[in-house]
């Protein structure tokens, strides 16, 4: 798998949809937009419902007045000659609408493309109408207008009865112009809520940028000091809930730190009694060891009561002397003082040499062709080798098999036994210092350390050590895993 660019991975973290500073652009922006939208709507209706009532108002004001003035002047009953005359007279008054007046006799019309018929049937009946609720003036008629769309312009529409007994006059005032004007306000307002959106989506970065700044001072502080640098602390300014956070994290890191730093002292130090322990415990039990082996060449020969005494401290002495030299071990690898010699050896005589070191050629089967050769350091990998053996055949049962192959860059033997198994509940622990499984090894005499000593053995070879039971149900089978070459020789390992 390729390996991602530092920038492309850090603008995909900020552009990725669950990033705060996405989510807080998105938000002011859906704020900006609803904000703008609803203003400029609010805008336009007013704007529209203003201009149209004002032409609307000024034009039926004209119409009315100049009918008034005009049919003053004309007789009851005008001729269709005197009605050309007065529909021209009422046109033209500088407003620009066009006039349609019609009597049962005759109709004239300021344009032809208007007519009688032109006019909306609802208007025409509403017009003809008197009015029912007039007090002063009964039967006197009203001035109704309707806006309507003719061939794909607006128009105001107004008509009413001059006289009860005069024509009725009808007026078409074009809205184009002012159908105009509102399709330029509406680009305005359209123009000015994508300004407002892209400021708050400019605003939100900057405010994005003010929150986040310390955040992500935050978090790379947090990554630090969970890498183990416990000396990270924030800057801290202001007194905002930010301010109040960084504050925070550096009291807890310095808590962390002090913490940490009594835990490691107290660890220093339990380290330092068990290999003084281990240390001061090597002199007296070197004489012990040779008190024992001189008691234990004689043993035959002392008094029947006496001997079992002398066998039991002989023992106990040995397992005391093997547990201070794990002891001492455990703590190398625990100060980071176990170091490798590293030698290439054949992996199949190692094998044999452990096997033949302590008297278990007859008891162990080995697989393993010759030529195996893997770099190692022989003395730390007999004591895995003898650990893992003798563990199967103290705790496992016969027939031993010790298997040795190569599997690629590494080199892997399989140590198998005969026995009952290894519990399921048991596996996960097997490794554990001073764990013991009684319920399965009932006649354990060690120590516990002996496996987990070998895994810190694979450990610092770069290798590995698995248990698991055979898949056939018979027997446990412990692997060790070992690269061909340790990754670093002759160096410290912990």
């Amino acid at each position: 798998m390729t390996e991602r660019h530092p920038r492309a991975t850090w603008l995909a973290r900020r552009l990725r949809l669950t990033s705060l500073r996405i989510r807080m652009i998105a938000v002011f922006s859906v704020v900006a937009l609803a904000a703008a939208v609803s203003s400029s709507g609010i805008a336009y209706w007013l704007n529209r419902d203003a201009v149209l009532k004002r032409t609307q108002d000024t034009t039926l004001s004209d119409f009315r007045n100049s009918l008034d003035r005009t049919f003053t002047a004309l007789p009851l009953d005008p001729s269709c000659d005197a009605l050309k005359r007065a529909a021209f007279v009422v046109a033209n008054t500088g407003l620009r609408y066009d006039v349609v007046l019609t009597t049962p006799a005759c109709s004239y019309s300021t344009n032809e493309k208007f007519t009688p018929s032109t006019v909306p049937t609802a208007l025409q009946q509403q017009v003809e109408k008197p009015c029912q609720h007039c007090t002063t003036s009964p039967g006197q008629y009203h001035l109704f207008w309707q806006r309507v769309s003719l061939a794909g312009v607006p128009y105001l529409v107004g008509g009413t009865r001059v006289l009860p007994t005069g024509p009725t006059a009808y007026m078409f005032k074009s809205l184009d112009d002012e159908r105009r004007d509102m399709d330029s306000l509406a680009w305005s307002l359209g123009i000015a809520t994508l300004l407002a959106l892209v400021g708050a989506a400019l605003l939100a970065q900057a405010a994005a940028a003010t929150v986040l700044r310390p955040v992500a001072r935050l978090a790379e502080a947090a990554r630090q000091l969970g890498e183990g640098n416990l000396a990270t602390r924030l800057d801290v300014t202001g007194q905002d809930e930010l301010a109040e956070l960084s504050r925070t994290f550096n009291h807890t890191a310095a808590a962390l730190e002090e913490q940490v730093d009594e835990l490691s002292a107290r660890e220093r130090a339990s380290r330092r009694f068990v290999a003084d322990m281990s240390h001061e415990l090597r002199t007296p039990l070197t004489a012990m060891t040779a008190v024992t082996d001189i008691l234990e060449d004689e043993a035959d020969s002392l008094d029947p009561m006496i001997e079992p005494a002398v066998r039991l401290v002989v023992s106990e002495t040995r397992r005391l002397t093997e547990l201070v030299e794990n002891l001492m071990e455990v703590t190398r690898f625990d100060a980071g003082t176990a170091r490798m010699v590293v030698d290439e050896v054949d992996i199949t005589d190692l094998i044999t040499s452990t096997i033949d070191a302590r008297a278990w050629l007859d008891a162990v089967e080995v697989d393993a062709d010759r030529g195996l050769l893997v770099r190692v350091d022989p003395r730390r990998i007999d004591v895995v080798l003898a650990n893992l053996i003798g563990n199967a055949l103290k705790h496992g049962g016969s027939p031993v098999r010790v298997r040795a192959y190569e599997d690629g860059d590494w080199l892997v033997v399989e140590v198998a036994d005969g026995g009952p198994g290894i519990p399921d509940d048991v596996l996960p622990h097997v490794f554990d210092r001073f764990f013991k499984a009684d319920a399965s090894r009932r006649r354990s005499e060690g120590s516990g350390l002996g496996l987990s000593i070998a895994m810190e053995n694979a450990r610092i070879h770069g290798g590995t050590i698995s248990a698991a039971n055979a898949e056939d149900g018979v027997g446990a089978v412990f692997t060790l895993r070992l690269p061909k070459a340790p990754p670093t020789e002759g160096s410290t390992q912990q």
